[in-house]
């Protein structure tokens, strides 16, 4: 008895408590991508866009608005399969003192770059995260933003599936980006199609098209409003959950008719490795 009483002032008096899960009216994981066909610049102004949006004053009135007046947000990095690196961990941004404390950290760090894009990969690993941390989110949602369709790992509308079956929901911003570069040979005129058919999903999921890379900070600045407040934007996409007899989800009965693994097939066509 003396030991299970010892062990029990070890528990209190020690780190070892187990803490309570922290409640926020959201947990955020935004996902930019670093492929190939990102170049230096392109980066750099996701990375800025994302913390000038946290920095601005409508995105902190958003915040303060939630019931609990604070969000959790991470951010990472993803290329190819299994290269996604966790550029910003969990934080708590509730203010304009924490909003700049997220945003120096995600501004300070050093810009990672890739090959191939996997999408899938990405939601895998941010729904992970999504489920180890210690908040308790009222909403889940994944941000996922891009220039390219998903050409390597899993395919993106599988994984998409067992991510929203989690109560996750996946958010997109399709950047429309052909710059004539290395990335040129898996540009999609349609990028936006192709998000809202094979990427987003989840309840309320909506989609914000970036018109180039100068116009993301535009782009990322209004969904954060939206995902935040948990307002519908002008002409959302709104996903259906699957249904019981396995159906895949469609955003108002929309299918993508170039396929969700075009990514893949255009890959094949250029490369002959895995």
């Amino acid at each position: 008895m003396r030991y299970i009483l010892a062990l029990i002032s070890l528990l209190v008096t020690s780190n070892w408590v187990i803490a309570e899960p922290i409640k926020v009216d959201l947990e955020l994981v935004i996902a930019t991508d670093v492929s190939r066909s990102i170049d230096e610049d392109e980066a750099r102004l996701q990375r800025e866009g994302v913390a000038a949006a946290l920095r601005s004053p409508y995105v902190l009135a958003a915040i303060r608005s939630g019931y609990h007046k604070k969000i959790a947000i991470a951010y990472i990095d993803y290329s190819s399969r299994d290269f996604n690196e966790i550029v910003v961990d969990w934080q708590i941004v509730k203010d304009k003192a924490s909003a700049d404390k997220f945003a120096d950290a995600l501004t300070n760090e050093p810009l990672t770059f890739g090959r191939r894009t996997s999408i899938s990969d990405a939601l895998k690993m941010a729904a992970e995260m999504i489920r180890k941390n210690n908040f308790t989110g009222t909403r889940l949602t994944i941000d996922v933003a891009g220039d390219g369709p998903n050409n390597h790992g899993r395919l993106v509308e599988d994984v998409r599936n067992e991510v929203m079956r989690q109560g996750i929901t996946i958010n997109g911003l399709p950047i429309i980006n052909d710059n004539g570069g290395f990335g040129s040979r898996f540009h999609l005129p349609d990028l936006d199609k192709y998000y809202r058919g094979c990427v987003i999903g989840g309840a309320g999921a909506f989609l914000i098209v970036a018109r180039d890379f100068p116009d993301f900070a535009r782009a990322i600045r209004r969904k954060l409003i939206f995902e935040i407040a948990e307002a519908a934007p002008p002409k959302v996409q709104l996903l259906k959950i699957a249904t019981s007899n396995g159906e895949p989800p469609s955003a108002s009965g929309f299918v993508y008719q170039k396929g969700c693994d075009i990514g893949e097939r255009m890959r094949e066509q250029i490369w002959d490795d895995p």
